[in-house]
């Protein structure tokens, strides 16, 4: 069955057209919450938050082709809300959790400056190269214009470098 004909009948009530969905897009929803959060346990705690939410209001979709940017935009705001939170409680670095992460085989030293950029440039960059996500795609889940984007990913990508130029590291 084609993904918008499971979106029609997801917002109908169906729920096993809506675990189908899930299904299509859990992966690609718990590596999203992977390299937000670096840890697989509240990764998979993000993905059933996300699940639920997204049941609730499965009838605000008003498009069935960008229910993956709508399912991806709860993901991303849920994980900013949790590391919100995280800050609020304990004042520790997203690096504390290092060990439980997944490795998306980039070195430490990238993981580590990206994590001295400006939050926007590393969500974008997040998304860009570890997502594989568009820029029309990335724009739509940021609510920002396509060349903000863009400009967002260039300062990003020369914020990077710069920082892995201080450490004599390696050239993105």
């Amino acid at each position: 069955m084609e993904v918008k004909e499971l979106i029609k009948l997801a917002k109908k009530g169906d729920d096993g057209a809506f675990y189908e969905l899930m299904q299509l897009h859990k992966v690609r929803l718990l590596k999203i919450a992977i390299s937000y959060l670096h840890n697989e346990v509240d990764a998979l705690e993000a993905l059933q938050e996300v699940t639920f939410r997204s049941y609730r209001s499965i009838k605000k979709v008003k498009q069935p082709e960008y229910f993956s940017t709508w399912l991806i935009r709860i993901m991303i705001n849920y994980c900013h809300d949790q590391i919100h939170k995280k800050k609020s409680i304990a004042d520790t670095s997203l690096l504390d959790n290092i060990a439980e992460t997944v490795n998306y085989n980039q070195p430490l030293e990238i993981e580590e400056a990206l994590e001295k950029i400006d939050a926007h440039l590393r969500e974008v960059i997040i998304l860009k190269y570890y997502h594989d996500l568009k820029i029309k795609d990335i724009a739509e889940i940021l609510d920002s214009p396509e060349s903000t984007i863009k400009t967002w990913l260039y300062k990003g990508l020369k914020a990077l470098r710069d920082q892995l130029g201080e450490r004599g590291g390696i050239n993105v």
